[in-house]
């Protein structure tokens, strides 16, 4: 007897243990993606000005991690349950580790950076300006920079790395597709072997540990920022710019292989991994595990193609029957246009920063990891923590959505009016260029006539190169930014989880998980692609000042006009946030109205229940008044008997 107590005891150790470990190996797995993918995002300008790219080609790049993804979603999510789940996820990390790897390999192959030393801004080849002549002979250059040279020289070689960003292209879109198995199989995983009412306590773990991997992102790439993109290359002694200037680029690729070695120690325990557990809670043994995987997989071409068959004739009136519930389809319109201001808000803010407040790119990543995402993770938790305690409604959770959504809406509004001026430059954003009698000392160009108004500290005309440093204004203007920014991502994120909420419940229970799936298809599909892309073409719109390439052609912006970035950027923002919420308007009068004919349906049911009951208990509980031979006292106890 004690051995079979002690048999029963190791058994169930041992299968708490292993689902534990798969808990803890996917957790790791969660972080380490959102890690690599925010960190792509904090990479945006460092990439852009490395490969002379445009934004809106920088946004095309960052959106080929989901045409990765979209590729495999639904192939992966679909025949990924009838395989060797866990391995297909340890596979997945893999994939990803090398897409990484991939993305950061050209910095290995481009040569040195080599930034502009001089000052150029001639329209072709044939004139120069040189800063330290004097006299200067008066010559109008106003216009120099709006349209850069595209005559190639017979003598001029190409850069090498001009087209390497296909291959940053090509790594992300390979890390879309590992990060493919990891969220359905792995969920699914959990779902099947863990007990009902830990499964839900499992997830909420793993999405909270999934919020750390974007805060350690962030502050990954604010230190690859710091340092300079050929270090352990160059001297950094040698290099005269610093993270404030617009030519400088930080070690963007270092990152990317610090997260491939992350992404590879997280796929390596799900290979030790078993295909199946036994089901927490129930008796059983493994060798009938064994032996039913063994059944599984001699019947499983037969199942692949009954079941594909199935699905296939099912597939269209479900989805028909999904698209037309109208709160899903009102809900899921609104959905794509807030997901679009998302992401298209999350991948040009630490942009923003440093164009509209002159903030570096390592200090911008640190400040969105440190401030505002932290925020936004307790604000998911008192949200999630909010509809448990006070049990609320479908109905309830939507309007507290749409009232935390809507209120830090407003507060995003407050932006246009936080604002730092134009630096002033010559010839860009200062147009007199008349006649400038300069000479050098110290690199600082004196006496210059193109300067409107004399220095406030030195008193004279006088020019230096590089970008200008802003005001205490400009600061106090910053602090407002971010205390404005963190506060309204604290009482957005309020209303995550009951917004979340709506969607799994406004349907019916058989529809719920393709609901979930065209939900993540229609979001990548119309939000995370195009969204990068149009946001970088308005973004371009605001250039000032175009960099050249050694051949000639349009490089990187170095200069934007940060009035009209401001305008353009949350005029974009905002109006598709604002637009949603109609939409979100619409789901909570319809959800009011679904639920309140339920209510009614409910009420009458139990009212007749009611009233059959109150029919039927006289004729229960009373005997029959025509027996008159039985006496009060018989009468009473059979009465409490049939009662």
């Amino acid at each position: 007897r004690y051995g079979a107590i002690k048999q029963k005891l190791t058994f169930a150790c041992s299968k708490d243990w292993k689902i534990s470990i798969f808990i803890v190996a996917l957790s790791f797995a969660y972080f380490s993606k959102t890690l690599c993918g925010t960190y792509m995002k904090s990479t945006i300008t460092q990439i852009e000005r490395r490969f002379d790219l445009s934004s809106s080609v920088v946004g095309l790049i960052d959106g080929s991690f989901e045409m990765g993804n979209l590729l495999f979603l639904a192939v992966v999510s679909h025949f990924g349950a009838r395989l060797h789940r866990p391995r297909l996820i340890g596979m997945g990390c893999f994939i990803m580790a090398i897409g990484s790897a991939v993305t950061g390999l050209p910095h290995f192959f481009m040569g040195r950076y080599k930034y502009d030393t001089v000052i150029q801004g001639s329209l072709n080849k044939t004139v120069s300006i040189s800063p330290c002549q004097y006299p200067m002979v008066s010559k109008d250059y106003s216009n120099a920079h709006i349209q850069p040279s595209n005559n190639i020289g017979t003598d001029c070689v190409k850069d090498p790395g001009s087209n390497m960003w296909i291959y940053v292209f090509l790594g992300n879109a390979l890390r879309g597709i590992g990060e493919t198995p990891v969220t359905p199989l792995g969920i699914s995983y959990i779902d099947d072997f863990a007990k009902a009412e830990n499964s839900a306590f499992y997830i909420s773990c793993l999405q909270t540990i999934m919020l750390l991997g974007p805060m350690f992102g962030f502050l990954l790439g604010s230190l690859c920022a710091k340092l300079y993109v050929d270090i352990g290359f160059v001297s950094v002694d040698s290099v005269t710019i610093t993270p404030q200037d617009a030519r400088w680029v930080g070690a963007w690729w270092l990152g990317f292989f610090v997260s491939s070695a992350i992404l590879v120690l997280a796929g390596v325990p799900f290979w030790f991994l078993p295909r199946s557990l036994p089901k927490q809670g129930e008796e059983g043994n493994e060798n009938s595990n064994v032996d039913q995987d063994k059944k599984e997989q001699s019947v499983l071409p037969n199942t692949h193609s009954v079941k594909l068959a199935d699905i296939a004739k099912g597939f269209l009136p479900s989805l028909k029957k999904l698209l037309c519930t109208p709160a899903y389809f009102l809900l899921l319109c609104g959905i794509v246009l807030k997901f679009n201001s998302f992401i298209g808000l999350l991948t040009f803010k630490a942009k923003y920063m440093e164009q509209q407040f002159g903030q570096s790119a390592s200090r911008a990543n640190f400040l969105i990891g440190v401030l505002i995402l932290p925020v936004v993770a307790v604000g998911i938790f008192l949200g999630g923590l909010l509809m448990k305690r006070y049990k609320l409604s479908v109905v309830a959770g939507a309007q507290l959505s749409f009232i935390t959504s809507f209120t830090a809406f407003l507060l995003l509004l407050l932006h246009f009016g936080t604002k730092c001026d134009n630096v002033p430059v010559a010839g860009l954003t200062v147009q007199q260029f008349s006649k400038c009698r300069t000479y050098c000392k110290n690199t600082v160009f004196h006496n210059c006539s193109c300067v409107l108004t004399p220095s406030p500290v030195e008193g004279s005309r006088s020019v230096s190169p590089g970008q200008c440093h802003r005001g205490p204004g400009c600061t106090r203007s910053f602090t407002s930014y971010m205390a404005v920014s963190v506060l309204s991502s604290f009482i957005n994120s309020l209303g995550t989880t009951p917004g979340y909420m709506i969607i799994i419940r406004c349907i019916t229970p058989e529809l719920k998980s393709l609901a979930l799936g065209i939900q993540t298809l229609v979001m990548r599909t119309l939000g995370g692609i195009p969204a990068p892309v149009y946001f970088g073409a308005l973004i371009d719109s605001t250039c000032l000042k175009w960099g050249i390439r050694s051949c000639g052609g349009r490089g990187a912006c170095r200069m934007y006009d940060s009035n009209m970035y401001r305008v353009i950027f949350l005029s974009l923002t905002t109006c598709l946030s604002g637009c949603s919420y109609f939409f979100i308007i619409a789901v909570i009068v319809l959800l009011r109205k679904q639920f309140r004919k339920e209510e009614i349906k409910a009420l009458q049911q139990t009212d007749s229940k009611q009233n059959e009951t109150e029919l039927q208990s006289p004729e229960m509980c009373h005997p029959d008044a025509s027996n008159t031979d039985t006496s009060p006292r018989e009468k009473t106890e059979s009465a409490n008997t049939e009662c």
